[in-house]
């Protein structure tokens, strides 16, 4: 019987994908879950493991082919002969130490094997990064008790041991990516710890160090699979990379990185190699922390350079006097937070401002597919938070429609979401505005950047007391610069300029919005 391997859903918005490497080659076999190739869009890394267990027949799409969503991968004839293939990443604990059974058999933990799964990352979270395991290769946990931690490009997931016992295997190590579902480590149930083999020094030994560890920190660190592979199919070794992964294991960037410095060496100097870093002295040395980017990190790295790559970014200021709207929110913020259990505070005001200049100024709202522009008949506003593990933009849909209330119970929600990391995709996704507020970290004025595919982001400041000349007298006023950033392919200086002007007007009376002046 042949079973078909087919695209899997790549996520919101996501219609196709680059083959990118094969784990397995047509004849050889596997098992249920092996990963058999790894696929890449614009956004992330898929994984594909084997729907069933035998051998590989055929494979329809090659390495560098793009496919769509559910197109034919390739055929796997059904069989035994698969389901004793090793999975992916276990091949060094098998051949140094006995199976999670056999060891049970021995007399190391007694009870049932339990497997220890990847938990449900959220929506359309698709896999995650090993950071950290707390536990190593023969200890005894309880139910419930730390393991490890795995890192998304949102949220840091902790996983709980599922029953008391002994961990036997491990098999995602730190820095390797695992798919939801996916198998973390095995345990046995059972009271005790399996005592380990001492080796010659002392040092605890559970297994004998597989291929691509680097022993010269003084414990075992195992190189991301794909790196290794990527290593062998480039013919380079292991001192050629430089390893940026947690204690210097190398990553597969780090591997195209090396490849790509030895082609510009080969090349006698067309294209200029990275600089190499500069040298860390001895005394400097122990001073210094390497630490991985987070997920979340990666991705505002990449969103972020997009922006700057893609659109004809331009930035204009203006500044507002906010006097108005402090005494009108000092007036009415007690009876509103009586009358609708939430404090009043100024985004309301923003984005109702906002609101009101975007339906003037229709192309700040608006973005380009291609050769056409999309205009949007609604507002969808991005809100920027900032949390502890990066800035994330949640998005209040249909802001327009909304009541000052309305919106400040709406920024609380996602706000509090934010802080937590309990934000889901679709929650920052379809933003047709954003407005970010840099004042509340004190800063005076800056240029933010554009969150793509939108045409604009409004800037928000610290309120400061300046003198300023009204009515031929000088006065004390608090004031707050304001800054538009804009994409000019599609909002020209005018437009710009008016709506900064239009959500001047707005703050400084704040009666316009009623009048929809």
């Amino acid at each position: 019987m042949t079973t078909e391997v087919r695209v899997p859903t790549l996520g919101e918005s996501v219609t196709e994908a680059t083959v990118a490497t094969w784990f397995k080659k047509p004849g050889e076999t596997v098992a249920v879950d092996e990963m058999l190739c790894e696929l890449e869009t614009d956004k992330v890394t898929v994984e594909v493991p084997s729907p069933v267990a035998g051998t590989l027949d055929e494979i329809v799409a090659a390495e560098g082919d793009t496919v769509g969503v559910d197109a034919l991968l390739a055929n796997i004839a059904e069989g035994d002969a698969g389901s004793k293939a090793a999975p992916k990443g276990k091949e060094s604990a098998e051949d140094s130490a006995p199976a999670a059974s056999d060891r049970s058999a021995s007399g190391g933990a007694s009870g049932a094997s339990v497997d220890v799964m990847v938990p449900t990352l959220g929506e359309s979270v698709t896999e995650a990064t090993v950071s950290t395991w707390f536990k190593k290769v023969g200890d005894s946990v309880t139910a419930d008790e730390m393991l490890c931690e795995l890192e998304t490009d949102k949220v840091s997931v902790e996983v709980p041991a599922p029953a008391s016992g002994t961990l036997t295997e491990i098999l995602a190590e730190e820095g390797s990516t695992v798919a939801a579902g996916g198998k973390l480590a095995v345990m046995s149930e059972g009271a005790g710890g399996t005592s380990a083999a001492p080796t010659p020094d002392g040092d605890t030994q559970y297994s004998t160090p597989a291929a691509g560890k680097d022993t010269s920190m003084g414990k075992d660190v195992e190189d991301a699979p794909s790196a290794k592979k990527a290593m062998a199919e480039a013919g380079i070794s292991r001192d050629q990379v430089t390893g940026t992964g947690r204690d210097g294991r190398a990553m597969k960037e780090d591997v195209s990185a090396a490849i790509a410095a030895a082609g510009s060496a080969a090349k006698g100097g067309d294209a200029p190699a990275p600089a190499p870093r500069a040298p860390v002295s001895a005394d400097d040395a122990g001073r210094e922390e390497r630490v991985k980017m987070t997920r979340l990190r990666q991705t505002i790295a990449k969103r972020l350079k997009d922006s700057q790559n893609t659109a004809a970014m331009l930035t204009t200021y203006n500044e507002v006097d906010m006097t108005e709207v402090m005494a009108l929110r000092n007036e009415y913020k007690d009876l509103f937070l009586k009358k609708h259990g939430v404090k009043l505070g100024f985004m309301s005001f923003f984005t109702k401002a906002c609101c009101h200049a975007l339906n003037e100024v229709p192309e700040v709202n608006a973005e380009i597919d291609g050769t056409d522009i999309v205009y949007k008949n609604f507002v969808h506003m991005g809100i920027a938070a900032g949390t502890p593990t990066g800035l994330v933009v949640p998005v209040i849909r249909d802001a327009d429609a909304m009541s000052f209330a309305a919106i400040e119970k709406a920024i609380a929600e996602k706000g509090a979401r934010a802080r937590d990391g309990k934000l889901s995709m679709a929650e920052m996704q379809g933003g047709t505005f954003t407005i970010s507020n840099g004042g509340v970290y004190g800063s005076l004025m800056s240029s933010p950047i554009l969150n793509p595919p939108q045409s604009g982001i409004l800037g928000m400041h610290k309120i400061q007391d300046r003198p300023m000349a009204i009515g031929g007298e000088v006065v004390i006023r608090p004031m707050m610069y304001l800054a538009l950033s804009y994409d000019h392919r599609i909002v020209d200086g005018k437009g710009a300029v008016t709506f900064l002007v239009r959500v001047k007007e707005a703050l400084e009376d704040p009666r316009r919005l009623l009048m929809d002046l």
